[in-house]
């Protein structure tokens, strides 16, 4: 069975965000990328593949932005340790997005990427 291919582009977080379980307010890691559909989680320790999650996201203050905290529902799609890491990567799904959620996701992402473009 051939693999799906992801074709949403994924943008990386630029700043330390820290991901907690919505329901113990433990810290399961930090943000490596964010898409409208997912995410991928960097954390020290190996998370249970196929649990659904209520992930609490923490976007720090900027100078043009307040903190905020942003509650989503995801399922833990795949979790594994890179060759020679000492971190775990985690895809997330979102599951159920309000277009009120996509659109707050989408903002963030303008807001928190890595902009990779050259200077002229």
């Amino acid at each position: 069975m051939k693999s799906k291919l992801r074709m949403e582009k994924r943008r990386k977080v630029m700043t330390f965000t820290p991901v907690y379980n919505g329901l113990t307010n433990s810290l399961l890691g930090y943000l490596g990328d964010l898409t409208l559909k997912g995410a991928l989680l960097v954390s020290e320790n190996p998370i249970e593949v196929e649990q659904t999650l209520s992930l609490a996201i923490e976007f720090r203050k900027t100078s043009e932005n307040p903190a905020s905290r942003m509650v989503i529902s995801a399922r833990v799609a795949w979790c594994k340790l890179e060759d020679h890491r000492t971190y775990y990567n985690t895809g997330l799904e979102f599951l159920s997005l309000t277009d009120e959620e996509i659109k707050m996701i989408g903002a963030i992402m303008d807001k928190y990427q890595f902009n990779f473009e050259m200077p002229n």
